[in-house]
């Protein structure tokens, strides 16, 4: 590291890359002193920011929705430039990852963190519809496409199929943001009659984006491209084939090329660490009606037993406030009972060992 440079983490990239590598080819200087910006386009270092923090969010998400799953998102998969398959699963990673960048930056946008940029009001003071004019401040989301396409699309270099579809499901997921926006209106008229609204748009809460999405995963359609064609590579699909392949699949739906693997099995060559350890509900309330079926889902038809494990957990509790200024709390300790996926040997030697314990007791 050069001192006194600016470094940044960007997306897709597994470590940390000099900004002027990554940029598109302009004179400018990223040096700073005393931590500001001396000269240059301070609009793209920002951007990068965004960029990391959408990718963070789209991550999180993909955690978050695949938590109960076989396949759960795991780190492996969420670099872009390492997913060298293109299975029903990394086409939900390529299409949430665009849509948490152009989340993010519209979000960012629309608060005024960013540089020459602001609300959408193109459509203020046109009629929207019967009873109601656009106003207010509609969130930019075609900012956020633009800005997001040129960073998440420009991470593939290739021409083959596999680019194809994946720059397919980075379109996705940004159509995802926008068809999840949310029309906010409110009303004028005398005492609030209502009679004239104003009503703009707005981005919904990220987890709809991924609710979105996870029914496109589990919609995806694969494509028929002839094998031979595929490992050929680059050259291989310059023609129509990978186009006629997508025949008239609608832009908005995930596609992919490979069948998924068995996420059962650990395979260390495929950065896959199976079912086995993996945590599973089996209690509780307020669970949905997949998360009930975890342990059946991880653990029965993989071939492995639950194991109870009980957990003792320690945290601060019965805290109380001193003047001044001085907090003592106790030490408090919880059994939390939790459920995970073993070989079957294993569980039935765990089994003996709790027979044996509760006879003793």
């Amino acid at each position: 590291f050069e001192p006194n440079t600016i470094y940044i983490y960007l997306y897709g990239l597994s470590d940390i890359t000099d900004i002027s590598n990554f940029l598109p080819s302009c004179a400018f200087s990223y040096r700073v002193a005393s931590n500001l910006l001396m000269t240059g386009p301070k609009a793209y270092l920002i951007y990068a920011g965004s960029v990391q923090v959408g990718t963070q969010t789209g991550v999180e998400e993909c955690k978050r929705q695949f938590a109960w799953d076989r396949w759960n998102c795991p780190d492996s998969a969420i670099q872009l430039k390492g997913l060298r398959r293109a299975t029903r699963e990394t086409s939900f990673v390529h299409a949430i990852s665009a849509a948490g960048v152009m989340y993010t930056l519209t979000r960012n946008c629309s608060l005024g963190d960013l540089d020459n940029c602001g609300c959408d009001v193109s459509k203020n003071g046109k009629i929207g519809g019967s009873g109601w004019l656009w106003g207010g401040c509609s969130d930019n989301v075609d900012f956020g496409e633009r800005i997001s396409k040129h960073y998440v699309d420009s991470q593939e270099t290739g021409q083959d199929s596999r680019a194809t579809v994946n720059l397919h499901n980075n379109e996705a997921g940004r159509l995802a943001v926008k068809a999840t926006m949310q029309r906010i209106c409110r009303c004028h008229g005398m005492s609030e009659s209502c009679s004239v609204q104003t009503c703009w748009t707005q981005l919904s809460d990220f987890m709809e984006i991924g609710n979105y999405l996870k029914i496109k995963h589990n919609q995806a359609q694969k494509l028929d491209i002839d094998k031979k064609r595929m490992r050929a590579g680059n050259s291989a699909d310059k023609g129509g084939g990978i186009l006629d392949a997508f025949g008239s699949i609608a832009q908005t739906e995930l596609v992919y090329l490979e069948d998924s693997p068995d996420y059962c099995r650990r395979n260390s060559s495929m950065g896959l660490h199976g079912t086995e350890g993996r945590e599973c509900v089996q209690h509780g309330e307020g669970l949905t009606q997949w998360e009930r079926r975890s342990c059946r889902r991880l653990c029965h038809e993989c071939g492995l037993g639950v194991e109870e494990k009980r957990i003792e957990v320690v945290s601060s509790c019965n805290c109380k406030f001193h003047w001044c200024c001085k907090v003592n709390c106790d030490n408090c300790s919880e059994v939390v009972v939790k459920h995970v996926c073993a070989r079957r040997e294993v569980y039935r030697e765990y089994k003996t060992r709790l027979s044996i314990r509760i006879r003793i007791d």
